[in-house]
């Protein structure tokens, strides 16, 4: 299985059990820890940070982007950044299913951006079903929180610290709580 048929295979959400699935998804860590490595092992400027992301992400990253490390993901290939978005230190990013991030997006410390699920059945508990995030324009992630697999964050919204968000999240709204539920609009 090459990278784009994975990339083509996880949008159909379908769950990631085959034995080509499986040596794809290790040959993809085993690039994505050499590249977060060299990116967290040292101090880099902002340009070499970008440079290694978008080694790491197969990808440029916006324009304006910028972020402090360390930076975690076990993938790193299915990950996608707009402009002006700054991401703060010691975020993990399970991009397998999708990670979309909008324009003028914060991510706060420690977030944790989660796109795949395990079977609930003992038996079923190593095959991961993919889901996609995506964040809207201009969302602000506060930081210890963490976004589940096929969240769509709408824009404008704000994501307190230490939530668990598993349901989407209305433009123009604030979460916060483990599970996340609404706290009021923003007007």
């Amino acid at each position: 299985m090459t990278l784009n048929e994975f990339l083509d295979f996880v949008k159909t959400r379908r769950p990631l059990d085959t034995p080509e699935i499986y040596r794809l998804m290790d040959e993809m860590s085993d690039e994505a820890r050499r590249i977060t490595f060299r990116l967290n092992s040292a101090y880099h400027s902002q340009e070499e940070i970008n440079g290694l992301l978008c080694e790491l992400f197969g990808k440029p990253v916006g324009k304006g982007f910028k972020m402090f490390p360390p930076f975690y993901t076990d993938f790193g290939k299915n990950t996608h950044i707009g402009d002006n978005v700054f991401i703060n230190a010691c975020c993990h990013f399970q991009d397998h299913g999708g990670i979309f991030i909008g324009d003028r997006c914060q991510i706060g410390h420690n977030v944790v951006f989660a796109t795949l699920d395990h079977g609930l059945k003992p038996e079923e508990r190593r095959t991961m079903t993919p889901a996609p995030i995506v964040l809207g324009k201009n969302v602000w992630v506060g930081s210890n929180s963490t976004i589940l697999q096929g969240v769509t964050v709408g824009d404008n919204a704000v994501i307190a610290a230490g939530a668990v968000v598993t349901k989407d999240v209305a433009a123009n709204t604030v979460v916060g709580g483990v599970p996340a539920r609404k706290l009021k609009d923003i007007l």
